[in-house]
């Protein structure tokens, strides 16, 4: 539900935008839903998995939503594909979500802060038809675009229920 976090920070976008407008306002809308999750928690709250079949964490899910602006953005979109990762190792399964153990929450946060405007930096450069590379096959920013809106909505969702398994608390 759109109104269940009261945050001048995140706004619904208006119904009468452009194409354009309207996906950058949504994946606006989504990245701030994210970070509202996780606020007002401490350290190993943040970092608490509590779903035993399942590794995933708020702190964790930040860092890898760090990784997939950075793969996005910077290695398809603007064809940096050696880019290299922040957290990810192929070694190690769910890398950026485990372990957490050494993590710091303002390092890391900061870390997908600024991938984050560096995703906005090169999506402002070009036009939504504009392509990158995925898998040596184009792919337009407009495609990149929704399907940040999906990656973002469906981790929202994952972070929705971490939230209220942690605290309790629902739409913050």
């Amino acid at each position: 539900m759109v109104d269940d976090i009261d945050d001048p920070r995140r706004q619904e976008p208006a119904f009468g935008l452009d194409e354009r407008a309207m996906l950058e306002a949504w994946l606006e809308f989504h990245r701030t839903t994210l970070l509202l999750k996780c606020e007002h928690l401490d350290d190993a709250e943040r970092k608490r998995r509590p779903v035993p079949t399942s590794m995933l964490s708020l702190h964790g899910l930040l860092r890898h939503m760090a990784e997939v602006e950075r793969n996005w953005f910077r290695c398809v979109l603007l064809r940096e594909p050696d880019a290299p990762s922040l957290w990810y190792d192929p070694a190690v399964e769910d890398s950026e979500m485990v372990p957490l153990d050494e993590a710091d929450w303002e390092a890391d946060l900061a870390a997908w802060e600024a991938e984050c405007q560096a995703s906005r930096v090169a999506a402002a450069a070009h036009t939504l038809d504009d392509t990158g590379l995925r898998f040596g096959e184009p792919c337009s920013l407009r495609w990149i675009y929704a399907h940040m809106i999906e990656e973002y909505a469906r981790n929202n969702g994952h972070a929705d229920l971490i939230r209220e398994l942690v605290d309790g608390n629902v739409g913050c």
